[in-house]
């Protein structure tokens, strides 16, 4: 009778009971399965905040051209070294920034400068320097150019007039010599010295004037002067009746990215002209390199 008493006990209980009354507790309890929602916010939340962390580190990089260590790295964009060294390696297997072989140092690398020139075509260009060049011929009087390189030549993408009479015809697209022109040497200062042997040997520097520089001792003394100052200037050398005046012009990179300057006729540009509005333009040439990225 007890045994037949305790089976229909047993048989009374709801399933749960019955298991409980042969199953520890323990394997009761099932495991809490994590929200699919809630797992892709987290792993979307870490890719936003590893991508801040990239970002951080190729803007640090950028700013120092001269290249970047680790410790310095990791303490400029507050993260632990191990932190910054895997992303930072991670930049580096794409390309994004490269690492020194002797001092360890970081880098920009080829495929960002790839990326901002794609972005910052000469259209793009045009339409940054065009309100600069405005303000600064309304300032001087001038015509103001702004040129970039071209092979051995500099060619004006963008101009504007002063509102002075006997103003320049030149248009937007002329070609222009370096080694007798004021935009030109800017940009002839900015070349490494293997690039400029190289333009050296093989441009052959016809004189425009009487005034051109033809030889190559004396174009290089200009050059080093305009390294120094910062400033170039045309006295003749491409129009004998016209004085010009240039700065160069950086980009994000810090490199230089192009010429600006000012010409006019030479009784109105005297030399004293000349380096009293070189400060304007050199003004106006930060404004423009700010435009382009340029940090101070």
């Amino acid at each position: 009778m007890r045994a037949r008493t305790k089976t229909k006990a047993a048989e009374k209980l709801p399933t749960a009971d019955k298991a409980t009354a042969k199953t520890p507790v323990a394997r009761l309890v099932e495991p809490l399965q994590p929200d699919i929602d809630d797992d892709a916010e987290d792993r979307q939340r870490v890719g936003v905040q590893s991508l801040g962390r990239a970002f951080g580190i190729l803007e640090e990089v950028a700013r120092h051209r001269e290249g970047i260590g680790l410790a310095d790295l990791s303490k400029l964009v507050g993260l632990h070294n191990s932190t910054t060294f895997h992303l930072a390696k991670t930049m580096v297997s794409l390309g994004y920034i490269r690492q020194e072989k002797d001092t360890k140092k970081y880098r920009v690398g080829r495929p960002l400068f790839a990326l901002a020139a794609s972005a910052l075509d000469e259209i793009e260009m045009v339409n940054v320097a065009t309100p600069v060049l405005e303000d600064l011929s309304r300032e001087t009087g001038e015509s103001s150019h702004f040129a970039v390189r071209m092979g051995d030549a500099v060619v004006v993408i963008a101009r504007t007039s002063g509102p002075g009479a006997f103003q320049l015809t030149d248009r937007v697209g002329v070609v222009r010599p370096a080694h007798c022109t004021a935009l030109g040497k800017v940009i002839l200062a900015s070349l490494r010295p293997d690039q400029l042997e190289r333009f050296l040997g093989r441009v052959d520097m016809k004189p425009s004037t009487e005034k051109s520089i033809t030889d190559v001792p004396k174009l290089l003394r200009e050059i080093a002067e305009v390294r120094k100052t910062g400033i170039a200037l045309d006295d003749g050398e491409f129009n004998s009746e016209v004085r010009c005046v240039a700065v160069p012009v950086k980009d994000f990179t810090g490199q230089v990215v192009g010429a600006l300057g000012i010409s006019g006729p030479i009784w109105r540009m005297s030399n004293q002209a000349l380096q009293s509005r070189a400060k304007i333009v050199q003004a106006a040439a930060e404004r423009l390199s700010t435009g382009f990225g340029a940090t101070a």
